[in-house]
């Protein structure tokens, strides 16, 4: 759904004075739901060492939990829902979740994370299920430096995936790149070249520092404020902020056809135009990204009764941290970015 639609349905999925917000007025749209903490990439600054399945592997949200949730989350004016993970489409039942997503009363948009190793054969399938706009993991455009960095020589067949996308009619692409210093920071021109040429936009995101990987983001840490720096140099123009748009600060070029954004989570004021929330695929409600720790919706997710869920959401959220503490190296309960979809 384009933009201007999406505004013209707002206020009925809003539901007026029931939006949710936190107590200093932040309001939200957008629920990231992690369907399932497992992946198969081991991607550097995600999951070197690969998914360890731990001894007591988590209990997934069933569809019919996921139905119940995001019903809540509707209720409360929530409209947009980003299906994550881990690797969302690991999961057997991806397109029966897409499918009842899509399906909730207030719900108009539905998207997508992916690492792309299934999307060459199932783009088509996903769009027809319910999912307008993906986001496919992309850090590299050189195949040797792709496969140092996820662990699989699959660029080819990403790239395939991207290509499948557009003829599938998504109406949102978004490639998404991790920046790291000495690994792929060399690679910036290089990649905005690639998506200037196409009506695709590129997602430039800094390395975030987790609980496990201190030593990875002081050695490879790339501030967003250096890139924004770069692109402005050569042409690149900060663009609006789009209705429920996520963290990225976006930039256009008059000469070219797609877009650059920037998810810079250690810049000034980064937090003030927060509009999302997270949902585990245990089903925790997560405030922040790095907060520290979810709260158990699952008790409430058992029982039928979706108003009782967005009450209890409702006072949760009015609890919300005005900020992250990433500037004081506390990253909260964050083991890793796969643990609650990112």
């Amino acid at each position: 759904m384009n933009d201007h639609r999406i505004r013209d349905v707002l206020p009925l999925a809003s539901g007026g004075s029931t939006r949710l917000s936190d107590s200093i007025g932040r309001r939200f749209e957008y629920l990231r739901l992690s369907l399932t903490e497992v992946c198969n990439f081991r991607c550097t600054y995600c999951l070197p060492e690969g998914y360890k399945k731990p001894c007591n592997l988590p209990n997934e949200l069933s569809v019919e939990e996921v139905r119940r949730a995001v019903t809540a989350f509707a209720q409360l004016g929530l409209w947009k829902v980003r299906l994550t993970g881990g690797e969302p489409t690991l999961r057997r039942d991806f397109e029966d979740v897409v499918r009842t997503v899509s399906q909730v009363p207030g719900i108009h948009k539905v998207a997508m994370t992916t690492n792309g190793y299934r999307l060459a054969q199932r783009a088509k399938a996903w769009r027809d299920c319910g999912v307008s706009a993906i986001n496919i993991s992309v850090d590299s455009l050189d195949p040797a430096r792709f496969s140092a960095i996820t662990g699989h020589d699959r660029l080819a067949e990403v790239m395939r995936g991207i290509d499948a996308a557009e003829a599938a009619g998504f109406e949102s692409i978004k490639l998404n790149a991790v920046l790291m210093r000495g690994v792929n920071d060399d690679e910036l021109e290089t990649m905005v070249e690639f998506v200037a040429a196409r009506d695709l936009s590129l997602r430039f995101i800094e390395v975030m520092r987790t609980n496990d990987n201190a030593s990875f983001f002081d050695e490879r840490h790339v501030a967003g404020q250096s890139v924004i720096d770069r692109l402005e140099a050569v042409g690149w123009q900060r663009l609006p902020r789009e209705v429920g748009a996520g963290p990225a600060v976006e930039f256009g070029h008059p000469e070219a056809k797609g877009r650059i954004g920037i998810i810079a989570p250690y810049s000034k004021d980064f937090c003030a135009s927060c509009n999302r929330l997270r949902l585990s695929s245990d089903g925790k409600l997560h405030l922040c990204l790095f907060g520290d720790g979810g709260f158990d919706l699952r008790p409430l997710l058992a029982e039928d009764s979706e108003t009782d869920l967005a009450e209890r959401i409702r006072t949760l959220v009015g609890a919300k941290a005005p900020a992250h503490r990433l500037h004081e190296g506390n990253s909260g309960a964050t083991p890793h970015l796969a643990s609650i979809g990112g």
